[in-house]
């Protein structure tokens, strides 16, 4: 995936759907090892409902990061190795064209052209995204206590 813009980078906030959608993809890089992760089986230990997980599992699933096996002994599994896919994948597909400040992108903000402020939160989104994507699920999961 192409780095974003600082246009894109303003537009980013990060949402239920991406901390959801992260704790599915933990829940299935934990759970995963020994074949597909049934969708109930993540809604239990998540507390997230089935009808939202799927939504994220879809989009998830067009972005590459999960995929799926029908019928008996189905359910999802991650699509590349848990050190290939980062926080920051997980939050890009997820929030696509979502605002974090109403920047000229989102056309909420008539002074985006002579703000004085903007470049502090391309800054902050830049320095937030970088963050994420420092974060692989795998090392994630080797510092979670639930192993």
């Amino acid at each position: 995936m192409s780095a974003p813009s600082s246009d894109e980078i303003c537009a980013m906030r990060i949402t239920t759907k991406s901390r959801y959608g992260t704790r599915m993809v933990l829940d299935i890089a934990l759970h995963g090892e020994e074949g597909p992760v049934p969708i109930s089986d993540i809604a239990k230990r998540q507390g997230i409902s089935e009808k939202y997980l799927e939504k994220l599992i879809n989009e998830l699933k067009k972005s590459g990061f999960i995929k799926s096996r029908r019928g008996v002994g189905g359910g999802h599994s991650l699509a590349r190795p848990a050190s290939q896919i980062t926080v920051g994948d997980i939050v890009r597909a997820l929030e696509k064209t979502e605002c974090l400040a109403p920047c000229s992108e989102c056309g909420e903000c008539n002074r985006a052209g002579q703000c004085m402020t903007r470049g502090i939160w391309i800054e902050a989104a830049q320095a937030m995204m970088n963050t994420l994507d420092s974060m692989t699920i795998e090392s994630l999961l080797s510092d979670c206590p639930c192993r």
